[in-house]
């Protein structure tokens, strides 16, 4: 029952991140964001509710995984940096409106993802292993952002 508790509230945690991220981002997609200028390959709007809701679920799980093992306060910590850093790029883009700032911030935010991967690895490989989509995202997001900087 207790490993059951530790996986709902690993997955509610990192869902939690994307609620407080959605906050910033969901009003200013029809507004702010509706007039920049973005890139050809700029996805659609509907995409990025699905691939979140599924990056933070594999999050969820791949802390977990980290959670159960020993010696892991390490791993622990620099995963919920990335989270606070995860969260606070939707406040600087979106909130507030800040391209610049924010691709600055997804840098670091991609390295401590990368770092997270690293640590988890030495703890467990499926856990580093599920991060990898969300690694590969956030590289993407971070093409993204440098874009819509360049055009706006």
């Amino acid at each position: 029952m207790v490993k059951i508790i530790k996986l709902i509230f690993s997955i509610f945690l990192c869902q939690l991140v994307g609620l407080i991220g959605s906050v910033f981002t969901t009003p200013a997609i029809s507004s702010w964001y509706a007039y920049l200028n973005k890139p050809s390959f700029s996805p659609p709007n509907w995409l990025f509710g699905p691939v979140w809701l599924s990056l933070y679920t594999l999050m969820g799980m791949s802390f977990y995984l980290v959670w159960q093992k020993k010696n892991n306060q390490v791993a622990i910590k620099v995963f919920l940096a990335q989270l606070v850093l995860n969260s606070l790029w939707s406040i600087i883009f979106f909130g507030l409106r800040q391209p610049f700032w924010a691709l600055v911030e997804i840098i670091f935010l991609w390295f401590l993802i990368l770092l997270t991967i690293l640590k988890f690895k030495k703890i467990s490989r499926l856990a580093s292993l599920l991060l990898i989509p969300y690694l590969l995202w956030v590289s993407f997001a971070s093409l993204l952002n440098f874009y819509i900087f360049k055009l706006n």
